[in-house]
C-alpha cells in the first residue's frame, strides 16, 4: 500500500484504510512503536489517526447506530469469508476481512445468524498463514501473536479482563531463555499482542 494524502476530510467515506487507522489509535496506548512505524508506512499523520478514531467513535455512540454488524459491511466490505460456528447452543459465522497492515492476519467479527449483532471482534490468523512459532518468554514480541494463538501455545493460559472492550489479557506460564518458567501478564488489543509483563518464576 502507498502513501495517501494526509488530512482526510470528516465528508468523506468512511475507508478500510480509515479503519486500520481505528486499530493502530487503539493499540498505540500501550505500544506506540509499531504503531508510529505503521503510520508512516501508510503515509498518514497523527492528525489524521485522531480523526478516523473520532469519526468511528461517533458512528458506534450515535444515538440511532446502525447494528454493528452492517458497520464493517459497509466500511469493509464483503467479507472475504464467512465460516459457520456454533457456539453453546447457537448457531452463529465467523465473517472475515483481510487487513493489508498485517497480511497474515484477518479481522474477525462472530455474529449470530441473521441477527446483526456481533459477539467478538479481534484479529485472528488468515487461514493459509504460517502460525507463529512461540516456546519461550523471548518469543512473545508486541504483533508477534493473536489471543488464541498464546493461549494455546503456553497452555492454560487464564484469560484477564481488560481495560476496554478491544483489550484482553492472559496469564500464562512461559519459559525464560534459561529455560526457568516465568509467570507472564500478556495483554493484547484487538486480539494482537501489545506487551508482556514478567511477574516472577514459579517455584
Amino acid at each position: 500500500m502507498g502513501p495517501v494524502p494526509t488530512g482526510r476530510r470528516t465528508t468523506e467515506p468512511f475507508t478500510p484504510l480509515d479503519f486500520q487507522l481505528v486499530l493502530l489509535r487503539r493499540m498505540a496506548d500501550h505500544n506506540p512503536g509499531p504503531v508510529e512505524d505503521a503510520r508512516h508506512a501508510l503515509g498518514v499523520s497523527p492528525a489524521d489517526m485522531r480523526e478516523a478514531n473520532r469519526r468511528w467513535q461517533a458512528m458506534v455512540r450515535s444515538p440511532r447506530p446502525r447494528p454493528a454488524l452492517a458497520r464493517y459491511r459497509s466500511v469493509l466490505g464483503e467479507p472475504e469469508s464467512r465460516t459457520p460456528r456454533r457456539v453453546g447452543e447457537l448457531d452463529c459465522e465467523a465473517w472475515r476481512w483481510p487487513v493489508p497492515l498485517w497480511p497474515t492476519l484477518r479481522f474477525e467479527v462472530l455474529t449470530p445468524v441473521a441477527a446483526g449483532a456481533v459477539w467478538n471482534e479481534w484479529l485472528v490468523r488468515a487461514p493459509d498463514a504460517e502460525p507463529p512459532a512461540l516456546h519461550t518468554l523471548e518469543d512473545l514480541t508486541p504483533w508477534s501473536c493473536t489471543v488464541d494463538e498464546a493461549a494455546r501455545a503456553f497452555a492454560p493460559a487464564r484469560p484477564l479482563e481488560g481495560s476496554a472492550p478491544t483489550r484482553w489479557g492472559l496469564a500464562l506460564t512461559a519459559p525464560d531463555a534459561s529455560g526457568a518458567p516465568r509467570e507472564v501478564v500478556a495483554e493484547f488489543t484487538w486480539g494482537l499482542l501489545q506487551r508482556t509483563a514478567v511477574s516472577g518464576s514459579r517455584p
